[in-house]
This record gives C-alpha cells, structure tokens and sequence, in this order.
C-alpha cells in the first residue's frame, strides 16, 4: 500500500494526484476459521443400578446423601456414590451448545468429548 495517502475529510475521497482511486489495491475479504470453543459441562446426575432388583435408576445430583427409592422394586437405599454401595452406570448432562441430554459412561468424566447431536466440543468434568 503506497505512503501518504491524502483523503478529503468529508468524502473520503483521494486527493493525491499521482494515485487514482483504482491503484490502491484493498485486499480480498477472508472471514476467520471459527475457533472451536470447549465448554465445560459438569453431570446434572447418574444411572445407578438398584442394589435390589439391578435394574437401573435415573437419579439427579440434588438427592445425593438421600435416601431414595427404587420406582420398579420399591426397594430403598443411599445414594452414595463415594461409599462404594451404589453401582454408577453412567452420568447425564445438558450439551452446553444445543441444550441435548446426553448420557455418558463414567470413564468419560475427565476427558474432552464431542456432542453426539451437534458434534459441539465438551470437557466432562468430574464431581
């Protein structure tokens, strides 16, 4: 791009006289790759297996410590997952790009996953 450039404060036009307005090259337009964002996304809760008839619950994070019931054998226990009682099947969250529900198993807690919805990058992050 040449030195100097004069433009008229108005208009904006060129004013110097040894340039016309089609030698000043202006570069093409190239829009910038997306950066793909990793978002954190922490479980709203887990799949457990009853302890009595091992079918398996879906139980959200606010009843951890409680007592809960098993709605197929009306069997009760703890949900305590740092006890070892209780068998942890797999957790659930929201995909923080599109807002879907997915279930992961727990060996996926820690890592760097991709919805399977919207192919959006998560880091599933351990309680």
């Amino acid at each position: 791009m040449p030195e100097n450039l004069i433009h008229c404060q108005s208009c904006r036009a060129l004013l110097n006289p040894e340039l016309e307005s089609d030698s000043v090259e202006v570069p093409e337009f190239m829009p910038l790759q997306e950066i793909e964002s990793m978002v954190d996304a922490s479980p709203n809760g887990h799949y457990v297996e009853c302890p009595d008839c091992h079918r398996e619950l879906r139980i959200h994070d606010k009843y951890a410590g409680q007592r809960v019931k098993c709605k197929f054998c009306n069997g009760g226990f703890r949900h305590d997952l740092t006890g070892g009682s209780v068998h942890v099947v797999a957790v659930y969250t929201s995909c923080p790009h599109c807002s879907q529900e997915l279930r992961a198993a727990t060996k996926y807690l820690g890592l760097k996953v991709a919805c399977r919805h919207c192919d959006g990058k998560i880091h599933l992050l351990q309680k």
